[in-house]
C-alpha cells in the first residue's frame, strides 16, 4: 500500500459472513489481479461471523499490507456491511465482491477500463453474470426476479444483484440507505441522475460454505423491497441549480 493513502485509486470492499474457507483464496486473487496495476486497498467487512473467519483474517493482516478488516459487533446484513466498508474506504472508487468466491477478482481491471472509456455520467459499472454457476432453481428464481424488477423499475439492467460492481464512492454515499439496497443499485443510481453500464463478468460455483439466503426468503424480501424502491423513484425530484456569483 502507498505510504500516503490519499494516493489510493481503488478500494475493494468485500462483505463476508462465515466464509473462513473461501476468504483467503479470494484475497490472493484480489492481490494477483491488482498488484502492479492499481494503488488499492482491500477491505473485508466481517458481519459478525461465528466460524473461524476472524482468525483467518487476523493472520492475513500480518502479511498483506493492502488489507484492512472491519468487524460488526452484531450481524447486520450484506447492505449494512457494504455501507460500512464504503464509509471506511479511502479511495474515490469502490469495487465490490461477494465473500463466497463466486465473483472473479480478475474482472475488476475490465470494469476499470470500461469506466475509463465511459462519460462522466456513468457512476456505476454493474457486473453481468452471463453464464450463471448456480443451481437450476436459483437461476430460474433470479431470472423471474430480474424480469419483474426491470419492468417495475425500468433500470435497464439484466443482473442488478450481481456482487461484483464498480462505483464512485461519493455517489454511493449520496443514495438512500436501507436493508437490501445492494440488490437495487442500478435503479438507485439512476434515480440520483447517474447512468450505469452492465459489463459481462465471470461467475463461478461456490467452492465452500453455504448460501445465506433461500430462494423463497430472497423472493419474499425482494417483493417488499421492489415496492419500496418503486415508491422512492416515484417520489424523487431532481432540480438543476447554479450558484449566484457575488457582484
Amino acid at each position: 500500500m502507498p505510504s500516503d493513502s490519499t494516493d489510493l485509486e481503488l478500494s475493494v470492499v468485500i462483505p463476508a459472513l462465515d466464509e473462513s474457507q473461501s476468504i483467503g483464496a479470494l484475497l490472493d486473487e484480489v492481490l494477483a489481479a491488482l498488484r502492479g496495476r492499481q494503488r488499492f486497498e482491500a477491505i473485508v467487512v466481517d458481519d459478525g461471523s461465528s466460524d473461524p473467519m476472524p482468525e483467518v483474517l487476523a493472520a492475513r493482516l500480518a502479511d498483506t499490507p493492502e488489507l484492512r478488516v472491519l468487524r460488526h459487533s452484531v450481524r447486520a446484513g450484506q447492505s449494512t456491511a457494504l455501507r460500512t466498508g464504503v464509509k471506511a474506504a479511502k479511495a474515490p472508487w469502490i469495487a465490490t465482491l461477494d465473500g463466497d468466491g463466486q465473483n472473479d477478482p480478475a474482472d475488476i481491471p475490465a470494469l476499470m477500463a470500461a469506466r475509463d472509456g465511459a462519460d462522466g455520467e456513468v457512476k456505476l459499472l454493474n457486473g453481468w453474470r452471463t453464464a450463471r454457476r448456480d443451481s437450476i432453481a436459483k437461476r430460474v428464481a433470479s431470472r423471474i426476479a430480474n424480469s419483474i424488477r426491470r419492468r417495475l423499475l425500468s433500470d435497464r439492467t439484466p443482473d442488478s444483484a450481481c456482487g461484483i460492481k464498480l462505483f464512485e464512492r461519493a455517489a454511493f454515499l449520496d443514495l438512500p440507505y436501507f436493508d437490501h439496497m445492494h440488490r437495487f443499485l442500478p435503479a438507485l443510481f439512476q434515480r440520483a441522475g447517474w447512468r450505469s453500464l452492465s459489463i459481462p463478468v465471470n461467475h463461478r460455483p461456490r467452492a465452500a460454505g453455504r448460501s445465506k439466503y433461500g430462494n423463497w426468503q430472497r423472493a419474499w424480501v425482494g417483493i417488499s423491497d421492489l415496492w419500496g424502491v418503486s415508491w422512492l423513484i416515484r417520489r424523487s425530484r431532481r432540480v438543476q441549480f447554479e450558484e449566484v456569483e457575488r457582484s
